[in-house]
């Protein structure tokens, strides 16, 4: 059945349109605490955000739909999206939600919720969550005197700082480093910069200014240009992007240059085979992930196991097939042993460590492989379906049996936004830029067309 409201993560758009209108938030949480509100202990929920302006308005129209399910709220303001994981946990709820749209510009917002074992929901629950939207939801308000209570909770900055602290291996500090870190004026700007300083570092910090607008304007993982000039002013070792939520990071070197996800996943991958830390004999990536990585991997005698795009769909094979290093290219990383869901600070923990215990230079530590030339584009769609088209299938299979040998393609609706997304690579670059153009042309031509 096609989804009305969820996507690949959670329930995302433009504030104050639908989706993503306060309306619709507060019947979410009416929605999700019925299906939450199992057992007859007091039931509660806890809820994140970053620091988009429109949070406060979704922040209390959620609060208004899980107090009148019968749940207590519990109220973090910004924090990042693996703090509220982890706080769902620490806190015994039965419910967590983070208020955000992760990278998207400050116009857009999203609702993420994760179960009482801090992991994402899984299809089935979306299901009926939105199954329970599409009904009348006043035969599931709580009676008046079960009513929940709301309140907002201190020192969840203090609890997530110090987990994120635990995660940094003991034998390593980080005194004698430099590091610029940029928190996209999102929900890390005051707890990232903290654990950094209090393992030892000097840290000069971006990006932690939010007024409710600028959250991963110009700054952030998506927009890196910042933390490179910071980097080279400053002369730091290393730089640490964020993006809005803190869920992904990306790595700035002591050269200026840019190490993405795929690039980090490599380091720690090595880095725990070699201290027997790594389960799985390999790691979790998604089909947007390098040809380059799999056959470092290969190289090192790991595996490379691919799933859907979407950190939750990473997760959900990591649990079911113990392993405990996943991620994306965009810099999701997630690392079982510490958390349940991507987590931007932590995963740069670990590479610092790599840092600190090799004695080299970021560059040299994080150049694993040498990427596989490869090409993304999008084509904006206003509607139809493109893809289902019998010359664009056939266009497909033409670019596919073409590189079957030497690389990969990928073509896929984004989950997020109204884009088909068309990935090509392999050894060849003039080949995959032909690829992607013939392809680019063609999904345009079916688009134009309908």
């Amino acid at each position: 059945m096609k989804r009305r409201y969820f996507g690949t993560d959670g329930i995302r758009g433009q504030s104050n349109v639908f989706p993503m209108t306060p309306d619709l938030a507060m019947r979410v949480g009416i929605a999700a605490g019925t299906i939450f509100r199992r057992g007859n202990h007091r039931h509660r929920v806890v809820i994140g955000k970053d620091t988009r302006l429109s949070g406060y308005m979704l922040e209390n129209a959620m609060v208004a739909g899980f107090t009148a399910a019968g749940l207590d709220a519990f109220i973090l303001g910004p924090i990042p999206t693996p703090a509220v994981a982890m706080l769902t946990r620490s806190l015994r709820a039965d419910i967590g939600v983070m208020i955000s749209a992760s990278h998207n510009p400050y116009e857009d917002n999203g609702i993420k919720l994760f179960g009482p074992d801090g992991y994402k929901l899984s299809d089935d629950i979306e299901a009926e969550i939105e199954d329970l939207l599409e009904k009348d939801l006043n035969a599931q308000l709580a009676k008046s005197d079960d009513i929940g209570r709301a309140k907002r909770v201190d020192g969840v900055h203090d609890r997530y700082i110090e987990h994120a602290k635990r995660t940094l291996p003991r034998d390593v500090t980080l005194q004698g480093l430099r590091i610029a870190i940029d928190c996209a004026n999102g929900a890390a700007y005051k707890v990232a910069p903290a654990v950094l300083w209090e393992l030892g570092a000097d840290v000069v910090t971006i990006g932690n200014e939010p007024n409710g607008t600028n959250i991963n304007l110009n700054c952030g993982s998506t927009s890196p240009v910042a933390l490179q000039k910071k980097v080279d002013e400053v002369r730091a070792d290393i730089g640490i992007a964020l993006d809005g939520d803190a869920d992904r990071v990306i790595i700035v070197d002591e050269n200026g240059s840019i190490v993405d996800g795929d690039q980090l996943m490599a380091v720690i991958a090595e880095s725990w085979a070699e201290s027997q830390q790594l389960r799985g004999n390999g790691i979790v990536a998604t089909v947007m992930s390098n040809l380059g990585l799999e056959r470092f991997l290969e190289d090192k005698g790991l595996g490379l196991a691919r799933t859907k795009v979407g950190d939750r769909y990473v997760v959900e094979h990591m649990r079911q097939h113990n392993y405990n290093v996943g991620g994306e290219q965009s810099g999701h990383i997630v690392l079982s042993d510490y958390g349940t869901t991507g987590d931007g600070l932590v995963a740069a923990l670990q590479i610092l460590a790599a840092v600190k215990r090799t004695g080299r230079t970021v560059s040299e530590v994080c150049r694993r492989f040498e990427p596989v030339p490869q090409l993304l584009r999008n084509v904006r769609i206003s509607g139809g379906k493109p893809l289902e088209d019998m010359q664009v299938q056939k266009a497909i299979a033409d670019a596919e049996a073409e590189l079957a040998r030497n690389g990969r393609l990928v073509i896929r609706p984004s989950g997020t936004e109204p884009l088909i997304r068309v990935m090509a690579e392999g050894d060849d670059r003039a080949q995959i830029e032909r690829i992607v153009n013939e392809l680019i042309g063609t999904i345009s031509n079916v688009r134009t067309a309908a």
